[in-house]
């Protein structure tokens, strides 16, 4: 085989596998993750047995096509984290996750899916919420987060921010920016807040995950 051959070949792999992803992203963009990967395939223009050899399972799809996103993720986090001021960084937290959240409906459901088969999103997730748990104690040892916040009440912000992607593209960012401000009007400590209900237990299953020796590693792993 020559070498322009092999270069041929190799461009026309490539090109497959980006125009897989670019399907699926924007598939699970519109969808969400029911999308089937023969949806995908189709989509994408390839045949199933190019599909899958590309991508042997759905998981390892999903992972490659949320790599940006979960790396985006993690910024955010790490940004809000780092600010000296913990209600300004946790308030950073919370508006730069639910725009995040918006753009992409199919992300939070990898991001939250409790599938044993997804242990880099399990692994992400848990190590961000342990972050999150912090610079709410921060914040609520400030006097600026109300008491009885809960980590789960952030995921519950997120789940219910989900249904803001049907809205118009063109309104998406706006509304979920409108949507942060009036959850972190909740949020704020205040001599008049009232009792909260019983908290939603969202979370357990999120902190309790493998060591992250047993996570394998995938293209764009953080």
């Amino acid at each position: 085989m020559t070498e322009e051959v092999t270069h041929n070949l190799r461009a026309d792999a490539q090109e497959n596998r980006d125009k897989i992803l670019d399907a699926a992203r924007a598939l699970f963009s519109e969808r969400g993750l029911e999308v089937t990967m023969r949806e995908v395939a189709r989509r994408a223009g390839v045949g199933p047995a190019t599909l899958y050899r590309r991508f042997p399972t759905k998981q390892a799809l999903i992972d490659n096509v949320f790599a940006d996103e979960l790396r985006a993720c993690r910024q955010i986090v790490t940004d809000g984290c780092a600010d000296p001021d913990p209600w300004r960084g946790f308030s950073s937290v919370v508006e730069g996750l639910s725009v995040l959240n918006v753009r992409n409906r199919g992300f939070v459901d990898a991001f939250m899916s409790a599938n044993p088969e997804a242990p880099v999103f399990a692994h992400h997730r848990a190590e961000l919420l342990r972050r999150l748990g912090a610079l709410a104690s921060r914040a609520k040892r400030a006097g600026q987060l109300r008491h009885d916040f809960a980590i789960d009440d952030l995921v519950l912000i997120l789940l219910a921010g989900r249904g803001l992607s049907s809205t118009r593209p063109t309104t998406r960012t706006v509304a979920a920016r409108r949507f942060a401000a009036l959850a972190l009007d909740a949020f704020r400590e205040n001599a008049t807040n009232g009792t909260l209900p019983r908290r939603p237990s969202l979370v357990e299953e999120a902190v309790h995950i493998s060591p992250p020796s047993a996570i394998p590693s995938v293209p764009g792993q953080l």
